[in-house]
């Protein structure tokens, strides 16, 4: 039996819950808070749906010394991240963390070194990736649908509303580029299968309808290897009439051809058929699952250089954002 606990109910915990519906052999044991002011009755009102009773811990170092889990998802405030998940690490937990698994540099690079010195997992929250449209997208760019990959432009675009406020400031949050973007950078990276070389990057935090220190916009222009450039477009602009949270996009242009995501379908037009046509989607494969099933292998769908090479990737982005300039990888 694989023993699982939750930390935090800021993140997508979700991923975890709707997961173990498809992991008989794992069983959640415990939740508990990772951020002051947390609370868990989501996660216990989501628990509960599942026929599961956690126990409900104050302390989640508690939680982790007394239960030893197999594994541990840290889903709390997004500054906590890497503090937290580095407790887990160093117990060997496993850890599957929310995205930007750090907010900070100093963090990144605590987080590498408990990584590096211990035998524990790591893989982030890149929820995306179990989705169809993106899966597909990259078996087909991988497959040569493009040819050679020239330039990438990717959005996130979601609803406001009214967050928690912790959200309001840059310590808590880490800013829009480090978790809304992350997806997208990751999509960049991930399908595009470049390096990242450069970025420029902006952001502004008006018309942010009282939400402190969050940026609504942002712009990211990477340069990549093999003279491939990416374009990031983040926002939270999208309006509460929209039929859906997000919009997210990305389209490929290659020497061959033209890929699009858009609207959860997958357009490819290039020289080998006329027209656009319309890919047939791959299946959902959910993150959390994947990530049990790769405990005992030397990779997986998302690797901790996944999690801690896009995570550097947001963070520079949010430096050169902050600094007005070209920030080097």
């Amino acid at each position: 039996m694989i023993q699982v606990c939750i930390i935090g109910s800021s993140g997508h915990f979700g991923y975890v819950l709707d997961g173990l519906r498809e992991v008989p052999e794992a069983r959640l044991v415990g939740v508990a808070p990772g951020s002051p002011g947390e609370t868990m009755d989501k996660v216990l009102a989501g628990a509960s749906r599942l026929g599961a009773a956690p126990r409900l811990f104050d302390d989640c170092l508690d939680m982790l010394d007394e239960l030893r889990p197999d594994v541990a998802a840290v889903a709390c405030h997004f500054g906590d991240h890497a503090r937290v998940a580095a407790e887990v690490l160093k117990r060997g937990i496993h850890a599957f963390v929310e995205k930007p698994v750090a907010t900070t540099y100093s963090d990144l690079r605590m987080l590498r070194d408990v990584y590096a010195a211990g035998d524990a997992r790591l893989a982030a929250m890149f929820g995306s990736r179990q989705m169809p449209h993106f899966r597909t997208a990259r078996q087909a760019v991988r497959e040569g649908a493009v040819g050679d990959i020239r330039l990438i432009q990717a959005q996130k675009s979601y609803r406001l509303g009214s967050r928690d406020a912790f959200y309001r400031q840059r310590s808590s949050y880490g800013g829009t580029i480090p978790w809304v973007g992350s997806h997208a950078i990751d999509w960049v990276r991930w399908i595009g299968g470049e390096t990242f070389e450069s970025v420029l990057a902006m952001h502004s935090t008006r018309d942010n309808k009282d939400h402190g220190e969050l940026e609504t916009t942002a712009l990211c222009h990477f340069r990549m290897t093999n003279e491939v450039f990416a374009s990031v477009s983040l926002d939270y602009l999208r309006p509460p009439t929209a039929p859906s949270h997000g919009d997210d996009r990305i389209r490929i242009a290659g020497t061959e051809g033209v890929l699009e995501v858009r609207d959860g379908r997958v357009l490819l037009m290039n020289d080998r058929e006329p027209g656009i046509r319309e890919l047939p989607l791959l299946p959902k494969e959910d993150l959390f699952p994947a990530f049990i099933r790769q405990l005992d292998e030397e990779d997986g769908r998302v690797s901790a250089e996944d999690a801690f090479a896009v995570t550097e990737a947001c963070l520079k982005a949010r430096q050169s954002a902050d600094e007005g300039r070209q920030v080097l990888f």
